[in-house]
C-alpha cells in the first residue's frame, strides 16, 4: 500500500516541480512580450530600417520627424532649385527669341511651346510688366517689314494674353529691320532675324 501511495506521490511530485520551474519562465515571457508590444511601437520602425531618419520617441514622432526632415530637405534644395528655375526662365524670358516663317506673323508650334513656358514664369511674377518687340529680316520695304513686325508683335501679345497674362502688363513695338541680331545675306541670317523679342520693362 505505501508503495503504490509513494508512487502515485512520485508523479504528482514531478508535475508540480515541473509546473513550479515552467510558470515563471511564462511569466517573464508574458511581462516581456508586454513591453515588447509597446517597444515595437515605438521602436520597432527602427528595427526596420528607419534609423537614418533619425531619433523619435515614438513611430508617429520618427514618421514626422522624417517627414519634417525630408520636407525642410526638399524646401530647401527645392527653395535653391526654384530659386535658380526662376532665375533662369527670368534669363529665357529675354534671351530666348521667338522666331516666325518668311513673310508670317503665325506662331509655329515651337513659338507657342516656348511662350508657354514665358507665361508660367509671368503668371507667377505679376510684377513684372514686359516690352514685346517685333522683328523683321531686311527684304521688302521698310514700311512693310515694320507692319510686318507690328503684326508679329502682336501675335504673341493675344497668345500670352490666352495664357492667363494681363493684356495691361503688356506693350508691343515693332523695329522692322532696323534691329537685326545677324546682319549676314543670307538664309541663316535671315532666319534669325524673323523674331520677337521680349524686354522686361524698367
Amino acid at each position: 500500500m505505501r508503495l503504490t501511495s509513494l508512487k502515485i506521490r512520485i508523479p504528482v511530485v514531478l508535475i508540480l516541480f515541473v509546473l513550479i520551474a515552467f510558470l515563471p519562465s511564462c511569466a517573464k515571457k508574458k511581462i516581456y512580450s508586454e513591453p515588447g508590444a509597446s517597444a515595437a511601437g515605438s521602436n520597432g520602425s527602427r528595427a526596420g530600417g528607419s534609423d537614418s531618419y533619425g531619433s523619435g520617441s515614438g513611430s508617429g514622432g520618427i514618421d514626422e520627424q522624417a517627414l519634417k526632415g525630408g520636407a525642410a530637405g526638399y524646401d530647401q534644395a527645392g527653395g535653391a532649385a526654384s530659386g535658380s528655375s526662376l532665375g533662369g526662365s527670368r534669363e529665357s524670358l529675354v534671351s530666348e527669341d521667338i522666331y516666325f516663317e518668311f513673310d508670317s506673323a503665325v506662331l509655329i508650334p515651337e513659338a507657342r511651346e516656348i511662350l508657354k513656358t514665358k507665361a508660367d514664369w509671368l503668371r507667377s511674377n505679376s510684377g513684372i510688366s514686359i516690352i514685346i518687340e517685333g522683328h523683321t529680316d531686311d527684304r521688302g520695304t521698310p514700311e512693310y517689314n515694320i507692319a510686318l513686325g507690328d503684326r508679329r508683335a502682336e501675335s504673341v501679345r493675344l497668345f500670352l494674353e490666352s495664357l492667363g497674362v494681363a493684356s495691361s502688363r503688356m506693350n508691343t513695338v515693332s523695329f522692322g529691320e532696323e534691329r537685326p541680331a545677324d546682319p549676314g545675306q543670307n538664309e541663316t541670317a535671315w532666319a534669325k532675324n524673323r523674331r520677337v523679342h521680349i524686354e522686361i520693362a524698367r
